[in-house]
């Protein structure tokens, strides 16, 4: 790691210090929600311009700040670009089945509400 990149380290808390109001809270918004639902269904890190959010940049970039101090997400830089990754493995040792209950359950209202269905 460059000094330069060493000015780019973002603060994530330790996985003890992650709590339970913070975790709801941080998946209590629809914005935030689709994030992880997002990250969820991807394998690989994402950049914060894969998301396309129905809100400005500086709300998206509250967004995720939400998510990495509650500790559902992990960001980090590679180059200019910051990559987002979801805490699954920490969630799920502290909160076992929170995260897969919350993302089923937020499936299952997308297909209740969906206007496709008949």
């Amino acid at each position: 790691m460059t000094e330069r990149d060493a000015g780019r380290i973002l603060a994530h808390p330790e996985t003890a210090e992650i709590r339970l109001e913070g975790v709801l809270h941080a998946l209590s918004d629809p914005v935030r929600l689709s994030i992880v639902l997002d990250l969820a269904a991807s394998a690989a890190d994402l950049a914060c311009s894969y998301f396309d959010l129905p809100v400005t940049k500086s709300t998206t970039t509250h967004h995720f700040r939400v998510l990495r101090e509650s500790g559902v997400v992990r960001q980090t830089y590679r180059g200019t670009t910051k990559l987002n990754a979801l805490r699954r493995d920490d969630l799920e040792a502290l909160f076992p089945g929170l995260l897969d209950s919350v993302l089923t359950a937020a499936a299952a209202e997308s297909a209740r509400l969906s206007p496709d269905k008949t």
